[in-house]
C-alpha cells in the first residue's frame, strides 16, 4: 500500500523528526503537495503531509467501477520542460506512453479537427468564407496591442475576427467559463490558445491539415492504472504521508495546525494546497479587509460524467470540444484510446464535462439524462449502446475566473498568508490556471524556496 494510514497516538511511530530543524507541514496530498514533499525529501528536509481522504492524489485520482478505470476528471500530461519529463519518466518507468493528439470539434452536425481557427476544411462554405474573410480583415485593421490591456472578448475579435469568434471562440469559451467574456482578462492565456498565421489558416481551409498546434499537440499518459499512477508513484517514496487526517483549523498566530482528531501540529512553514476560497473557514483572525477580498474570488465548477460502454470504439479520437449552446457538455474525452481502461480490451469509455457556476447554475437532477441524450445527438452513442458502468464526480472548484479583480485580490491574499509563513500552492491553493507539469515544477520551486530560507 502506498500511503500511510495512521490514527491516534500510533501515528507517531517510527523515525522521529529532527526537532532542531524547521517544522514543515503540507496540507493536502494532491499532486502539488506530493511534489513539494518529494522535492523536500530529496534535499534531506523532512515534512509531513496531512490528507483528509483515505488515499493521496486529490483530483488526480482514479477509481474502479465494474472493472473500468475512471479518472475523477480528464487529466493529461503535457511537457514543456525537460526536467519534468525526466522526473515523470523516472517515477512511472514503462507505465508511460506518448501520444500524438487526436482532438476534434463538433460544429453544425460534423466533426472537424482542432483547433477550429486552423481547420476550416469541410465546414459549410458560408462559415468558411466568413471565418476566412473576417480573419484577414482583423489582421489588416487591428493595431498591435498588448493583450494585458484587452479583455478576453476584445482579444478574440482582434486576433481571429468576427467569424471564428462567432462560430467557435465566443460560444465555446462562454460555455466553459460560464461568464461574459468581456469580464475576463487575458492573464491566463500563456499560449493555451493557438494563433495560426494567415498561411496556416488557408492551408487548413483548402485541405484537411495534419499540422499540430498548441502546447498539447503531444501528450503523455500512464498505460495502466489511470492518472492516479503518477501520484501513487510520488507517494510510494514519501516517509510522512498521513491519510485520513483532516485539518480542522489553522492558527497562524500560534503557528499551529489543529487536526480533526484533536492533535496539534506546530509549524515554521505551512504549505497549503487547500482551495483558496476555503481558507477563511480554516483560519480565523483574518483582518476585515483581507476577509472581504475572499468574497471577490470567483470560479467555475465541473460536473464530470464517466461511462463504460459495452463495445469497442475505433474512432481513434482522444477528445472533442462542443461549442454549441444546445449541447450540455463542453468536452468529451475517450480514455480507451490512450490507456487500458478495461481488462477485456473490448469495451470503451468516455467522460463528459459540464461547466457551471453561480452565474450559470446547473440542474443536477436532470444533467445526467441531458448528457446521455446529447451523447446520442452528437453520434458518440447510438440507441443500441449499453452503458455498463457509470460514475459521477461533481468538482466544486474547476477553474479560477480571471476577472478585473483577480490579480489584485489574489496578490493581496497570498501576500498576507505568506507573511504569516503560509505558502499557498497548487492549482487551487495558488488559485491559478495550471497544468499538471506546472504543479510538479512548482513543488520543486517551493522546496528550493524553503531550503534557501531554512
Amino acid at each position: 500500500m502506498y500511503c500511510v494510514c495512521l490514527t491516534g497516538s500510533g501515528a507517531r511511530a517510527g523515525k522521529k523528526l529532527n526537532m532542531s530543524r524547521k517544522k514543515i507541514i503540507i496540507i493536502g496530498g494532491g499532486l502539488s503537495g506530493l511534489s513539494t514533499a518529494w522535492h523536500l525529501q530529496k534535499k534531506g528536509i523532512e515534512c509531513r503531509i496531512f490528507e483528509k481522504e483515505r488515499e493521496a492524489g486529490g483530483l488526480c485520482r482514479s477509481k474502479q467501477v465494474n472493472d473500468f478505470t475512471f479518472d475523477y476528471d480528464g487529466h493529461l500530461l503535457h511537457f514543456r520542460h525537460e526536467y519534468a519529463l525526466r522526473l515523470v519518466k523516472s517515477l512511472l518507468g514503462n507505465n508511460l506512453a506518448e501520444h500524438k493528439r487526436s482532438a476534434w470539434i463538433y460544429c453544425r452536425g460534423r466533426y472537424s479537427r482542432y483547433p477550429f481557427q486552423a481547420n476550416l476544411y469541410g465546414l459549410p462554405s458560408s462559415i468558411v468564407k466568413e471565418c476566412l474573410f473576417e480573419f484577414i480583415k482583423a489582421r489588416r485593421n487591428s493595431c498591435p496591442s498588448d493583450k494585458n490591456t484587452l479583455n478576453f472578448s476584445e482579444w478574440i475579435l482582434r486576433t481571429f475576427g468576427r467569424g471564428i469568434a462567432r462560430h467557435f471562440m465566443v460560444p465555446y469559451n462562454k460555455k466553459f467559463w460560464t461568464v461574459p467574456l468581456r469580464s475576463l482578462t487575458c492573464e491566463w492565456l500563456d499560449g493555451f490558445i493557438p494563433v495560426p498565421s494567415l498561411h496556416q489558416l488557408i492551408e487548413g481551409t483548402v485541405e484537411e491539415s495534419r499540422r499540430l498546434y498548441g502546447y498539447n499537440a503531444r501528450f503523455w499518459y500512464p498505460r495502466e492504472g489511470g492518472i492516479q499512477a503518477l501520484p501513487r508513484a510520488f507517494a510510494n517514496s514519501l516517509k510522512y504521508l498521513y491519510t485520513r487526517h483532516e485539518v480542522k483549523n489553522i492558527d497562524m498566530r500560534k503557528k499551529l495546525v489543529i487536526l480533526r482528531t484533536g492533535e496539534r501540529e506546530p509549524f515554521d512553514y505551512l504549505v497549503s494546497t487547500v482551495p483558496l476560497p476555503e481558507m477563511p473557514r480554516l483560519t480565523g483572525g483574518f483582518p476585515s479587509d483581507i476577509r472581504r477580498l475572499f468574497k471577490k474570488l470567483r470560479w467555475n465548477s465541473i460536473f464530470n460524467f464517466n461511462a463504460g460502454i459495452d463495445r469497442p470504439d475505433a474512432s481513434g479520437r482522444h477528445w472533442a470540444y462542443f461549442p454549441e449552446k444546445r449541447i450540455s457538455f463542453f468536452r468529451v474525452g475517450f480514455p480507451h484510446n490512450f490507456s487500458a481502461v478495461h481488462p477485456s480490451g473490448m469495451k470503451s469509455s468516455l467522460y463528459a464535462e459540464v461547466a457551471y457556476s453561480r452565474e450559470k447554475p446547473l440542474d443536477k437532477r436532470r444533467v445526467v439524462t441531458l448528457i446521455k441524450n446529447d451523447l446520442k445527438r452528437t453520434g458518440i452513442l447510438d440507441r443500441y449502446d449499453r452503458i455498463c458502468a457509470q460514475d459521477i464526480n461533481d468538482i466544486p472548484y474547476g477553474y479560477p475566473i480571471y476577472d478585473a479583480h483577480y490579480a489584485r485580490v489574489r496578490g493581496r491574499i497570498l501576500s498576507y498568508l505568506e507573511n504569516n509563513a503560509v505558502l499557498c500552492r497548487g492549482r487551487y491553493g495558488a488559485w491559478r490556471y495550471m497544468s499538471m507539469e506546472d504543479v510538479v515544477l512548482e513543488g520543486k520551486q517551493t522546496a528550493e524556496l524553503i531550503s534557501a530560507n531554512g
